[in-house]
């Protein structure tokens, strides 16, 4: 498999913001929600936004009595956002249907998912619910452990199998009859996975699969040497050290990956995506969640920033998925990554856009009222909410984001083989584990990185085409082409900081006579650089590689407080920097809390930095021809143009410094 070349050919959202749905819209065509139409499509040209996306009605075989309606909704809300140029996504889940088999799960279910919008069918009339034919409860995954329907945990849901081509049938008529009744831009299918994880599916059609594409039979519950330890989530389920169950794994991606292209089919010439809050931990398996092995069917890609909690402040964790879904979009025939953010307040509104903006992807904004503990009585639109950052940017910032070239220094190396074969270290860490910490300190350390990916790194010609250092931690599985092109870059003169465990097992995950780093060690490559008894990627031990030469930064902060993360970029002859605050503390709502659990929505947050004075020597060499007259603009001090003191120490070497002292968040150097 290779990356896209074909280049992106579609509309690019760039401001995007859900349009919420509540249970009311289903009675257009009323008075009331004709109404309420056109003022939020006004409200949405008014806060700049170009793309709006439906939020709600998202279970959709939920609404098979209510198609007649919910479409003519649809059709009246993209017509009124059409006027104003702005396009419209329609979003849903295709494979769900709400069936809660308890009164807890009952309860749980209106608590939690109220932004489903739910009307789901009585737990007697769900026995009969149907749609072109095809009874609901014929077409859903069977448990491994019994036969019978199996059961999501997160959304008390029954599920669609991918497999079955009655439920493809079904799908593929309710496809053809919106894209007829509705004229939606572009389409989001979520759920495009099992959220039955390794507790299903086990029905003829599953097992034929697994037969015809594998050559395998599936085995029956009680086998442990296939399904490992069932006692545990059903996500850690398997036993990876078998070979039939790493077929299984892949069956569960290819079954999702079919479906997507089959939407893709009937989508035709309008954007695809699908929901995706990560794409880099092993514990995706189980849910048959693999981005990598969909991208060939999507055109756009989208990283569910989930959070609307006081942690929502530690945004560094968010980073590497951020980044590892942006480097498979730019291998999309340089597709708009999207990054999902979830907000009550003005706040965080204010950090999901700096984030975008930082990033360099585009940002969907949303609100998630369905999921409080209680209307706070102040509660905004989406709209009203960001429409303050959208309307700065068109004043003030109007360098878009996602246009620009990142700037790098080392390039970090995930290889989805590794999750795909289950490899873990001798601590039982996955490689995502390791890389994430790796994204994490390069952070910490404003070191620019980007991420290369299983085809680039079994890709000799792509591998060899810059000199750029790679970064391989846990790599417990290689390919022989992998291995050939990292070796080539070697011979090359091309620098490789490696840590232990690497290429232990091959591309199908059986155990090797001997692992590759022994080669690679024995052949005393002059660019390869063994880090020993590091246990895991900070800071500290970026900053042993800085001063040891191995990385060599483009950015050295020589003044002030480190917890400001810095990213440079290039739009056209232009440099750009973006400045974004780590040092920040949340400020919770009094009472208001997530229905998921206790913890407290976030209010608003304050910048706990120390010092007023942040200065950095950054180097230009090869990006422009000098870098000076700039400014300094923070969306927090409006149209104010803040003096940056800029000192030419070399003909490639700029130092500049900015004042932070009354800053929260973010600003933009240019």
């Amino acid at each position: 498999m290779s990356d896209r070349q074909t280049p992106y050919k579609y509309f690019r959202p760039r401001k995007m913001a859900s349009w919420v749905t509540e249970l009311d819209d289903i009675l257009w065509p009323s008075k009331a929600v004709i109404e309420k139409i056109k003022k939020r499509a006004k409200g949405f040209a008014d806060a700049g936004i170009d793309t709006a996306i439906n939020y709600g009605f998202h279970l959709r075989f939920d609404f098979s009595d209510y198609f007649e309606m919910l479409h003519g909704y649809l059709k009246d809300v993209c017509d009124e956002l059409h006027k104003y140029g702005i396009k419209f996504m329609d979003h849903y889940s295709c494979n769900l249907v709400e069936r809660p088999r308890t009164k807890e799960d009952f309860f749980f279910l209106r608590n939690a998912h109220r932004h489903h919008v739910l009307l789901h069918k009585d737990s007697k009339a769900a026995e009969f619910a149907q749609y072109e034919g095809y009874r609901f409860q014929d077409i859903c995954e069977k448990r491994i452990a019994d036969g019978t329907r199996g059961y999501s945990w997160n959304y008390q849901a029954e599920m669609f199998c991918h497999n079955n081509p009655n439920f493809l049938d079904m799908h593929r008529k309710y496809l053809e009859r919106l894209f007829n009744d509705v004229p939606i831009d572009g389409l989001e299918i979520d759920d495009m996975c099992d959220y039955g994880a390794f507790s299903t599916c086990c029905c003829d059609y599953c097992k034929e699969r697994f037969r015809k594409e594998f050559g395998r039979e599936l085995p029956p519950f009680e086998d442990k040497d296939f399904w490992g330890n069932t006692d545990a989530h059903p996500t850690a389920w398997g036993n990876y050290e078998n070979p039939a169950f790493r077929d299984w794994v892949m069956l569960k991606a290819n079954s999702a990956k079919d479906h997507i292209k089959m939407v893709k089919e009937i989508l035709g010439d309008r954007p695809l995506m699908t929901c995706c809050s990560a794409t880099g931990p092993m514990v995706l398996n189980g849910l048959g969640l693999n981005l990598e092995r969909f991208m060939d069917n999507l055109d756009l890609l989208m990283l569910e920033n989930c959070g609307m909690g006081v942690d929502t402040v530690l945004w560094d964790r968010k980073e590497a998925e951020a980044l590892l879904q942006k480097n498979i979009a730019l291998n999309m025939g340089r597709a708009p990554a999207i990054a999902l953010s979830y907000f009550v307040y003005d706040p965080g509104a204010y950090l999901g856009w700096a984030l975008a903006r930082f990033w360099g992807v585009s940002n969907w904004a949303s609100t998630m009222a369905g999921r409080l503990s209680h209307d706070p009585g102040d509660f905004k639109e989406t709209h009203e909410l960001l429409a303050p950052c959208n309307n700065w940017e068109d004043r003030y910032s109007r360098i878009d984001p996602c246009e620009g070239e990142d700037i790098y220094e080392v390039r970090l190396v995930n290889n989805l083989l590794c999750r795909e074969n289950g490899h873990r270290d001798d601590k039982g860490r996955d490689h995502w584990t390791k890389v994430a910490a790796w994204s994490r300190a390069l952070l910490h350390s404003n070191v620019g990185y980007r991420f290369l990916r299983y085809t680039e790194l079994a890709d000799e010609e792509r591998l060899i085409s810059e000199d750029t250092p790679l970064i391989i931690d846990n790599c417990g599985v290689v390919s022989d082409a992998q291995f050939n092109a990292i070796k080539a870059f070697l011979e090359k003169g091309g620098k490789v900081i490696l840590s232990l465990p690497f290429g232990i097992r091959d591309e199908k995950g059986y155990l090797r006579e001997k692992p590759l780093s022994e080669e690679l060690l024995n052949k005393g490559y002059k660019g390869l650089v063994l880090l020993e008894n590091v246990d895991s990627a900070d800071a500290s031990v970026v900053s042993r590689l800085i001063s040891e030469n191995h990385i060599v930064p483009r950015i050295r902060q020589t003044e002030g407080d480190p917890t400001w993360a810095v990213r440079i970029r290039k739009h056209k002859d232009k440099l750009v920097m973006h400045v974004l605050n780590r040092a920040l503390e949340a400020i919770p709502h009094p009472s208001l809390t997530s229905s998921l659990g206790p913890q407290k929505i976030l209010k608003d947050f304050k910048a706990v930095h120390k010092n007023d004075v942040i200065t950095y020597e950054v180097n230009i060499d090869g990006i422009v021809d000098e870098w000076n007259y700039l400014t300094f603009m923070p969306p927090e001090t409006g149209s104010v143009k803040h003096e940056v003191k800029t000192e030419m120490i070399s003909d490639r070497l700029v130092r500049v410094s900015i004042n932070v002292k009354d800053l929260v968040l973010y600003g933009i150097i240019s």
